[in-house]
């Protein structure tokens, strides 16, 4: 076992490893455990009943939390034409097509989020090699290809994200900030497994929600008492 430092030791003196908490109760045993200087980000773990290495159990998603992850999100476009001035209507940081894929090409990165409309597609597939290992790459599943452009770059900068089931069964996402507050964290936690709930794999058998994990940046996770998120399945 890692040492730990005296500070995340006191943290989890606050918090009973035994114990699985309700999540109201669990966001906010979370938040007082906090120790760092800075804002820290809360992360959720959710251990799922698939077997991600089935084509038809193999979930992903996307959700638009109430209250965003607090921090900037830089939004590229890959587009033409009238779809450019869209974009940047709808608040895009970085909008055009082949200067932006050249660029790429000469390794630049600034951005978290791409989106391309259809017919972009055959160009941004010359880079694919580089933003599909980064999940940068514009995909139909997540909505990112789309000549919809304005409503998607506004769910994206207002705290839209994507997940999928890793190769453990386990999803990771972000669920906003230590500054946000119990009831924010609180808001956004219940529209994800809500979400969760929703795209289970009709293949799935047996319990869905095995574990869920709540934790800060620095701090010890918290586990929570899935049968607490009946309420929210019904």
């Amino acid at each position: 076992m890692p040492n730990r430092g005296k500070k995340y030791l006191k943290s989890r003196k606050q918090i009973n490893a035994e114990t699985r908490y309700h999540y109201a109760e669990a966001v906010k045993t979370s938040l007082d455990s906090s120790y760092a200087k800075f804002d820290e980000s809360i992360d959720v773990a959710v251990r799922l009943g698939v077997d991600p290495r089935h084509a038809d159990q193999m979930l992903r998603g996307t959700v638009v939390l109430p209250n965003g992850l607090g921090k900037e999100v830089k939004v590229l476009v890959f587009a033409k034409g009238a779809k450019e001035k869209e974009a940047l209507d709808a608040g895009a940081d970085f909008v055009g097509n082949d200067d932006l894929i050249k660029k790429i090409k000469d390794g630049w990165l600034g951005f978290d989020k791409a989106v391309a409309t259809p017919d972009m597609m055959g160009s941004v597939g010359k880079i694919g090699r580089i933003l599909g290992p980064r999940g940068l790459m514009p995909n139909a599943k997540t909505e990112t290809i789309t000549f919809d452009i304005e409503r998607v770059v506004a769910e994206l900068k207002s705290g839209k994200i994507d997940f999928r089931v890793e190769k453990a069964g386990i999803v990771h996402v972000p669920m906003g900030k230590v500054s946000f507050g119990v009831d924010k964290i609180i808001q956004n936690f219940v529209v994800f497994v809500e979400t969760i709930l929703r795209l289970r794999p009709a293949s799935s058998k047996g319990t869905y929600l095995k574990s869920i994990v709540i934790s800060t940046t620095m701090g010890p996770g918290v586990k929570i008492d899935t049968a607490s998120l009946k309420e929210l399945a019904a």
